[in-house]
């Protein structure tokens, strides 16, 4: 256990700027607990404030911190073409007042115009973003080297680029976020133990999954963490986050060593892949917008709603109580307008 105001004197060495609106809210999920004999909580991520909100606000105060203290002009990141890690980059690159360079990579086979056009790819246009693609999906590190030689012409350019790296190999920097989300979640029931038996999110490149756990167990608290998968395979996984918690041990130089058995994913609900909706996810997305009014996307959200509730059914949740991290990516759904407008 690490007390609070050690952890807080680690994180301020590291350049941040404050932009998520926080705390985040904590709403019950009365309507949709009742249906599935829960007592359900979602904090809401997706409202964090800058470009439709969502997790990537919170891990992109420390990049954009950093890359202001190295003297950046211009923000390189890569992912998805319905990247909410990107949009946000795009936003919060301009708000900095720095360029920002996108590379988007080929993850969804057989997308159409509409997927393409619209959602998080209209919002990259709309923020003026650079747009470089690259055709495959599933090599982080490829894609890494080749942002790497699109900031090598910037540079050649007379320009100073910084770039967000996606891939296992690169400082979790942007997990600090959730550490300070941990924290703050922390605050809002007063300090002590959580009143949750489970906490359930999503897990893809695993540094929100990760700052949870690593801020809650910093801080002594043993609440289950849950990731839900929404690319690689339960056991891939899993060793991706439990190799990063080091990595986060080391870049904060706290003393927090959290064992392999306290990093559990799921991935039923993948399915067929990431950024692939299937049945599963389509119908929680549609239960929480008919039973909540809350939006949730087929990329992340959805599948995470589909995970629990596929957990919950084979009684394989830690208990009744649960705290849903919503984590945004709502522009996604007018990319899969027409997936969804299909009723059942």
């Amino acid at each position: 256990m690490v007390s609070l105001p050690v952890i807080e004197a680690a994180l301020a060495r590291f350049p941040r700027i404050r932009a998520t609106h926080a705390p985040t809210a904590l709403e019950p999920m009365a309507r949709m607990g009742a249906s599935l004999g829960l007592d359900l909580t979602v904090k809401r991520d997706d409202c964090t404030g800058v470009a439709l909100g969502g997790n990537k606000v919170r891990q992109l105060e420390f990049y954009i911190g950093d890359a202001l203290a190295r003297g950046a002009d211009t923000v390189l990141i890569t992912g998805a073409v319905q990247s909410n890690f990107v949009r946000t980059a795009a936003a919060m690159a301009r708000r900095a007042g720095m360029d920002c360079h996108v590379q988007l990579e080929e993850r969804v086979p057989d997308i159409d115009d509409t997927h393409r056009r619209n959602g998080n790819a209209l919002l990259d246009r709309l923020f003026g973003a650079t747009i470089h693609t690259f055709p495959e999906g599933e090599d982080e590190d490829a894609a890494d080297a080749s942002v790497a030689r699109i900031a090598e012409g910037l540079r050649g350019d007379g320009r100073t680029p910084y770039i967000i790296g996606l891939a296992a190999s690169t400082p979790p920097l942007g997990a600090l976020g959730y550490v300070v989300g941990a924290l703050e979640l922390v605050v809002q029931h007063g300090g002590g133990p959580l009143p949750y038996d489970e906490i359930v999110v999503a897990s893809g490149s695993a540094q929100t999954h990760c700052g949870i756990l690593f801020g809650l167990r910093a801080l002594g608290l043993d609440t289950p963490v849950r990731g839900i998968c929404v690319r690689r395979a339960a056991d891939i996984q899993e060793a991706r986050v439990a190799r990063r918690l080091k990595d986060m041990a080391a870049l904060t130089g706290l003393d927090v060593s959290i064992p392999d058995s306290h990093v559990r994913c799921f991935h039923d609900a993948r399915e067929r892949g990431y950024g692939q909706m299937s049945a599963a996810t389509r119908d929680a997305v549609l239960r929480a917008a008919r039973e909540e009014g809350l939006l949730l996307d087929p990329v992340y959200t959805g599948k995470v709603l589909a995970g629990m509730i596929a957990l919950h059914e084979r009684g394989a949740l830690a208990g009744r109580r649960v705290l849903f991290w919503h984590t945004g990516g709502q522009p996604a759904l007018f990319a899969y307008a027409d997936a969804l407008s299909h009723e059942t």
